[in-house]
């Protein structure tokens, strides 16, 4: 994980992740935010719900845009001031998503970075839209 300088930053800069939704990443999530909804554990309630089947958390997946952030752009040393997220589409276990962050405002004054973030899915349908503000620490 490499470190970038706020100097070697620049409006334009992106980086991305991708995953394969597992199983596993769904249970975990659930026990960890005590979100137990259905939708996400049972698949015979899922059956019945408008989505046919169980999907991931919204927040699981947007979670991804704080891996990308927090590793690769801005990259460590930086502070997650906030978010904004739009969920466009739903998330299957088996579901490949790719996170990605796109830096489209540098406040140089204050350190603070403004960055559009997407996560698409395996057939390249956004899945979570939005907008992070990140304030650059340290180099």
């Amino acid at each position: 994980m490499k470190e970038l300088a706020f100097a070697e930053i620049q409006v334009g800069d992106s980086a991305s992740l991708s995953k394969t939704v597992t199983e596993h990443d769904i249970l975990t999530f659930a026990g960890v935010t005590m979100d137990f909804n259905p939708v996400h554990i049972d698949q015979e309630y899922a059956k019945g719900s408008i989505f046919g089947q169980r999907i991931a958390h919204g927040m699981l997946t947007a979670g991804f845009i704080s891996a990308v952030l927090g590793t690769q752009l801005p990259g460590p040393n930086s502070i997650y001031l906030g978010q904004e997220l739009k969920f466009t589409a739903p998330v299957a276990v088996g579901d490949t998503v790719t996170a990605t962050a796109t830096v489209v405002e540098k406040r140089d004054d204050k350190r603070i970075l403004k960055l559009k973030t997407t996560v698409t899915n395996q057939k390249g349908a956004v899945v979570v839209e939005g907008n992070a503000v990140v304030k650059k620490v340290g180099r």
